[in-house]
C-alpha cells in the first residue's frame, strides 16, 4: 500500500513493545495517560480483545493507535479505546499534514483488510495537544468519518496566580468556600480512597443510579500505577471526610478531574467549592495551563444542573468528540 511519497507500514501491538510505546506517548504532541499501556493494562485479562497498532515507515515509528476489537449487532468494530477516556491517533510533535492523511488512508486500507464493519475513535480535546493542530480531524472527515457523538466537557484555564482565578469565580462561588472556611471544613490530599468510594457510591446511585466507572480495588491499582499522576483531595469537617475530588494528571498540559462528589447529608458545608479553590492552586503550582472539569452531557443531553456549577469556577465548554466510519 502506498500513497504520496511514504510507505507506512500497520503492526499489531507486541506486549514487548509496552516501555517503547509508553516513551512514545509521554515523547508525543497528544498523548495522555489513557493511551499509555501502562494504564490500560489495569483491565484483567479478557475484558477486552486489544487490537492496538503501530505505525512505522522505513525509518521509525511515526504513530500509535490504542484499540480493541469486538462484535456488536452482527458488526465487527473497531474502538480506540472502550476502556478508555480518549483514543485516537497518538501523534508526533511535528507530524505535518501529509503524514496524517497517509497514515489514515493506511489505517483505512488496513481496517478493510482486516474484515472491520466499523471504526470508533474518541480524541482527547484540542487542549492536550502541546501544539494545536485539527490534522488527524482533517484527514478523518476528509475520509468520510462523522461524528458519533460531540461531549462537551467544563475546562478551565489557569492563570499564574489562584486569585486571578478567584476573579474568574461567580460571587456566589466565591461566597460558598468561605462559608465552607468559617464552618471549620479543612481541605487535604489523602489516600483514603476507601473513604471517597463510599461517598461516590452512594451519590451516584442518588443522583442518576449508576455505579462509578472503576471499582474500588481498580481505582487503587490505578493510584499504585500511578503514585504521582493520580491525586485524591478530600474535604473533612473535624475527622469526617464529608466531599472530595480524583484527579487524574493526564500529560504536562492538563490534569483532569475524574471523580467529584460530595455527601449529600453535608452539602451545607459547601465542601465541593472550597476543594475546588484549593485543587485549582495546586495545580497552578504544579504548572499545569487546564483544568478539565470532564463532560456534563450524556448521548448529548446536557445536565444543566451540573455546567452551571463547573461555569460557576470560571470554566467554558469544549468538545470531545467521536468519530464513526461504517466500512460496508
Amino acid at each position: 500500500m502506498k500513497t504520496g511519497k511514504t510507505t507506512v507500514m500497520i503492526e499489531r501491538f507486541d506486549p514487548t513493545m509496552h516501555t517503547f510505546w509508553d516513551s512514545f506517548v509521554m515523547a508525543s504532541n497528544n498523548g495522555t495517560l489513557f493511551h499509555e499501556r501502562h494504564f490500560l493494562n489495569y483491565h484483567p485479562t479478557g475484558r477486552f480483545i486489544d487490537h492496538s497498532l503501530v505505525f512505522k515507515t522505513k525509518k521509525s515509528v511515526v504513530s500509535l493507535f490504542p484499540a480493541v476489537e469486538y462484535e456488536q449487532a452482527g458488526m465487527k468494530i473497531l474502538h480506540s479505546h472502550r476502556g478508555a477516556s480518549f483514543g485516537g491517533f497518538v501523534q508526533l510533535p511535528d507530524m505535518s499534514l501529509d503524514m496524517h492523511l497517509q497514515i489514515t488512508d493506511f489505517f483505512l486500507h488496513y481496517l478493510h483488510d482486516q474484515n472491520f464493519d466499523r471504526v470508533i475513535i474518541t480524541i482527547p480535546p484540542i487542549i492536550y495537544n502541546k501544539r494545536l493542530s485539527n490534522y488527524s480531524e482533517f484527514a478523518l472527515f476528509r475520509n468520510h468519518f462523522r461524528y458519533l457523538k460531540r461531549d462537551i466537557s467544563s475546562v478551565l484555564y489557569l492563570e499564574d496566580s489562584i486569585e486571578k482565578n478567584i476573579e474568574k469565580f461567580r460571587p456566589t462561588t466565591r461566597t460558598a468556600f468561605r462559608k465552607a472556611i468559617k464552618m471549620g471544613v479543612t481541605v487535604k490530599k489523602t489516600d483514603d480512597y476507601a473513604s471517597f468510594y463510599e461517598i461516590l457510591k452512594k451519590n451516584l446511585k442518588i443522583r442518576h443510579n449508576v455505579q462509578p466507572t472503576h471499582t474500588l480495588e481498580e481505582l487503587e491499582d490505578i493510584k499504585r500505577r500511578y503514585p504521582t499522576r493520580i491525586h485524591l483531595y478530600a474535604a473533612y469537617l473535624q475527622e469526617k471526610m464529608i466531599a472530595g475530588i480524583v484527579l487524574f494528571d493526564a500529560n504536562d498540559q492538563v490534569t483532569l478531574a475524574f471523580y467529584i462528589s460530595h455527601d449529600e447529608a453535608y452539602q451545607e458545608y459547601r465542601g465541593v467549592n472550597y476543594l475546588f479553590k484549593e485543587v485549582i492552586n495546586d495545580c497552578i503550582q504544579r504548572g499545569f495551563s487546564y483544568l478539565d472539569f470532564g463532560i456534563f452531557t450524556v448521548n448529548m443531553e446536557p445536565n444543566l444542573g451540573l455546567a452551571r456549577f463547573k461555569e460557576s469556577f470560571g470554566a467554558g465548554g469544549i468538545f470531545r468528540d467521536t468519530f464513526y466510519l461504517d466500512l460496508k
